[in-house]
């Protein structure tokens, strides 16, 4: 954190949003990982997500993880999943509200799997900043094609 002064210690930007998906994570009902992002342009938000079951399904809080019984390691099989990963549901929640993310930055606590980053990319995204890796190196890879800037604070 910057000081502004020994009594007053105020966030960098970036530890600001990256504070924001920390909190926004709290409200996942992932039995596996909660995962928290923030859409941000201008230093404004412009949309939350977090991973969790479709609206009005059952999370798997509630009932279970299948991912878990099926001992699927993580970053695999995404498609054997309940929940909607936190950047997808950050794009719907934009989506539903006529929101453009073009040129946007991504604030997340996870870096995104290869369905998200692809995502990420068609909505023109420009730049993504994560607390922690993720087990998928696919979706680095398209990234970096993308020309998308990843940094890790």
């Amino acid at each position: 954190m910057k000081k502004k002064n020994n009594l007053h210690q105020r966030p960098s930007w970036d530890e600001y949003f990256l504070e924001m998906s920390k909190l926004v994570a709290k409200r996942s009902t992932c039995l596996r990982r909660s995962v928290g992002a923030v859409l941000v342009k201008d230093k404004r938000i412009l949309a939350t997500g977090y991973n969790g079951a479709p609206a009005g399904l059952k999370h798997c809080i509630d009932m279970g993880c299948m991912r878990q019984k099926l001992k699927i390691p993580s970053g695999e099989r995404h498609e054997l999943c309940r929940a909607l990963h936190a950047e997808q549901n950050a794009l719907i929640q934009a989506s539903l509200y006529g929101i453009s993310v073009a040129g946007s930055t991504l604030y997340a606590t996870n870096q995104p799997c290869v369905i998200c980053a692809k995502m990420l990319i068609n909505a023109g995204i420009k730049e993504i900043v994560i607390v922690a890796g993720y087990p998928d190196k696919m979706a680095a890879d398209f990234l970096k094609q993308a020309k998308i800037k990843i940094r890790k604070i």
